[in-house]
């Protein structure tokens, strides 16, 4: 059997989250691209498939980098949960341009139905590619998106650290990566509609970039004209910061000591067994 490339760890796992936020990518925007483009599909189905798309990112990197696909998870890990800083930019830089190259590939594949809905690449379907406060239509402003985003991100982190926390109920059998992306199927069916629940700088950003380099002139501003890009870039970072926050204080000093485990990365059984 061929010896495996031994590469260095933290390209190694840089590699991993670019491949984890670009699997997570191809699938929630394409999802987006689906339903905004050809009107096949509805609401639920792109919460399910960004949830899906969560699940199988978070399988294709979480042995190697702990699947962090968000740079507010990254952020809200090395305040609360020991993860290196130093490998805060790298991992965040990693995940932007893993999620700028998925929506580069799904702006391509989509490019006739995308030209055909909306043949001058306007707002009518930006919303695929990146988040519009209201998604575009409903009356919501800036603030208010900036305040969902907080929001939204605060019960992702929360749960995270939940279902990750190895003194706590963590899932059994592997089942962490899926728990996970039902975490944000959830939040997508329950706090869609104020902001279309980036909850993601990378997410938000990566496409937002994509979209603007291949026609979408309007990419950085929402329906109003307002420079709306940062909002999804603040807004989830401060929201993780807070929601980790409130779980390390509501639940987490309260857990038994766990045993060792690396900061940053989704439990494994088949890890821990062999350090027993």
């Amino acid at each position: 059997m061929a010896e495996r490339l031994k590469i260095p760890s933290l390209l190694g796992e840089l590699l991993a989250e670019f491949a984890g936020t670009m699997i997570l990518i191809l699938f929630g925007v394409g999802v987006v691209a689906q339903v905004a483009g050809a009107g096949i599909g509805d609401h639920d189905s792109i919460a399910w498939a960004w949830g899906l798309g969560v699940t199988l990112g978070v399988y294709v990197a979480a042995r190697i980098s702990g699947a962090h696909l968000n740079p507010a998870v990254t952020i809200a890990l090395a305040a609360f949960k020991g993860f290196e800083w130093r490998k805060v930019a790298p991992y965040s830089i990693a995940q932007i341009l893993g999620a700028f190259v998925a929506a580069l590939l799904v702006r391509w594949n989509y490019t006739e139905v995308l030209h055909a809905a909306d043949p001058g690449l306007t707002i009518k379907t930006q919303g695929v590619f990146s988040t519009l406060p209201g998604n575009g239509t409903l009356p919501v402003g800036e603030w208010g998106a900036f305040r969902d985003q907080i929001i939204g991100t605060a019960i992702l982190l929360f749960l995270i650290l939940a279902v990750t926390d190895a003194a706590n109920t963590a899932p059994a059998a592997n089942l962490a990566p899926f728990i996970v992306g039902l975490i944000v199927v959830a939040i997508g069916m329950a706090w869609g509609t104020n902001a279309g629940y980036a909850i993601n700088p990378a997410r938000d950003f990566g496409p937002r970039l994509a979209s603007f380099l291949t026609g979408y002139g309007g990419a950085w501003r929402d329906q109003t004209g307002y420079l709306y890009f940062w909002i999804p870039i603040v807004a989830p970072i401060i929201g993780g910061l807070i929601g980790a926050g409130l779980y390390k204080v509501l639940v987490g000093r309260f857990l038994p000591v766990a045993g060792p485990q690396e900061p940053g990365r989704v439990p494994d059984e088949r890890v821990e067994a062999t350090r027993g």
